[in-house]
């Protein structure tokens, strides 16, 4: 479901599940308590890469199979919240911080 322009756009970037975020991550974040993560970006957006990096580790987009079925009742739920966090996660691939995804996605 991500649009063919973007799609076409994305290079060296695996796409992974793990049950849950690792205390590191969370810390990253600076999340507290119960907290949930349901998807992470790992990497350097692309407007941050310079040519001279040379050959680079693929960046990863990790979603977090345990924390996303804590906010999802149904199967539909499930699928539609996947694709909302995979595709919020590759804006930030391609540079767009939260305040300028919730502001693209109409929520504030």
């Amino acid at each position: 479901m991500i649009p063919e322009q973007f799609r076409d756009k994305i290079d060296n970037v695996a796409i992974t599940v793990e049950d849950y975020p690792s205390a590191q991550d969370l810390e990253t974040l600076k999340i507290r308590g119960k907290g949930l993560l349901l998807g992470l970006y790992r990497g350097t957006p692309l407007p941050k890469r310079s040519v001279w990096q040379g050959v680079r580790m693929p960046d990863e987009i990790v979603l977090f199979q345990k924390d996303i079925e804590k906010v999802c009742k149904t199967d539909k739920e499930i699928e539609e919240r996947v694709n909302e966090v995979l595709q919020h996660e590759i804006a930030h691939y391609f540079g767009l911080n939260d305040d300028e995804i919730y502001e693209l996605m109409g929520r504030h």
